[in-house]
């Protein structure tokens, strides 16, 4: 298993990081709240131009003919990023075989991704055209539920809430393992995802460490902060070579319990650093105007998603 990246994967990752940067800065993403769903299609289909979509999907069927690894650095960049919308489940509709949804690959089709329950919480739901629910074993393609009652105040102001009684009929798919496969694909993009946010806010926590004065001295020479910052720094590297070993691993077939472990570690790695960030930015970590916030709330709201840190610990668990 070679974990080196090659010469085309930081190609990959630089062209997509200038052109987030470009894109998707603080302004922007905040003006994408504002959308339905919180997710702007003109973004949406240029991620999917790049390929963002469709990286482990062959190219006969469409899509860019790469792996999980690729897939696993370019959602690292999308959460350096904060990208707002359901970036991982419109992936996975593209990626996992059985599903029968067009147009998640060229971006004609956000979809979204959710749990069955009564009531459901759906993420984006204005901003939806395909919704998959999975049910124990089962997946049902449905269309996104109307009505529902929006939640004021949801934790992520980039990840709008609605909440919908009864769970909706549709299409179930008829193909063993989607459910499994779906998980686990959410698994290792949200744990991907959650190193990219923890490393923006401890690289916004570091940069005002070292501008910040107190006492006559940056607070970045004061060896707590030091620590702070160093220990969420080694969190995250541990975490990025978990998530890119798990990702290695499912492209030569040998997941193991590789996927657990890096969503494991990613979660709380990720909340180390983006803890550490709004800590070190004192009484301003707190306020709205700075992303902080942004980034926190983002990794606590992946950690509801499909495939949880709390299911992998389990999952390792009965292995013991």
């Amino acid at each position: 298993m070679d974990l080196e990246p090659t010469d085309d994967q930081t190609s990959l990752r630089d062209e997509l990081r200038r052109f987030l940067s470009a894109r998707v800065d603080s302004d922007a993403r905040r003006a994408m709240a504002e959308q339905p769903g919180a997710v702007d299609r003109g973004v949406w289909r240029e991620l999917a131009s790049m390929g963002v979509f469709g990286l482990p999907v062959a190219e006969d069927a469409g899509g860019v003919g790469l792996g999980w690894a690729e897939a696993a650095i370019v959602f690292e960049e999308l959460g350096r990023a904060a990208v707002p919308g359901p970036v991982i489940a419109t992936a996975l509709a593209a990626a996992v075989g059985g599903l029968g949804i067009d147009g998640a690959i060229d971006g004609s089709t956000v979809v979204g991704m959710v749990e069955a329950g009564d009531p459901l919480l759906i993420e984006h739901l204005d901003g939806l055209d395909v919704l998959v629910v999975l049910d124990g074993d089962g997946v049902v393609v449905a269309e996104p539920p109307s009505g529902g009652s929006a939640a004021p105040h949801p934790l992520d102001p980039l990840t709008p809430v609605t909440l919908v009684r009864g769970v909706p009929s549709g299409r179930p798919v008829d193909a063993s393992g989607v459910a499994a496969e779906l998980r686990a694909g959410s698994a290792l993009l949200g744990a991907a995802m959650q190193v990219g946010l923890g490393t923006a806010a401890l690289e916004l926590g570091t940069e005002y460490a070292k501008e910040r004065e107190q006492f006559g001295r940056v607070i970045g020479s004061f060896q707590a902060v030091k620590h702070m910052l160093a220990d969420g720094a080694v969190g995250l590297e541990i975490a990025r070579a978990a998530v890119h070993a798990a990702a290695v691993a499912r492209d030569e077939g040998a997941e193991g319990h590789r996927v657990e472990t890096a969503r494991i570690v990613a979660s709380r790695a990720a909340h180390t650093a983006t803890e550490a960030c709004i800590q070190v930015h004192g009484g301003m970590g707190y306020t709205w105007e700075l992303d902080a916030h942004l980034f926190l709330k983002r990794v606590l709201v992946l950690d509801q998603a499909p495939g949880t840190p709390a299911d992998a610990v389990d999952a390792v668990a009965a292995t013991l």
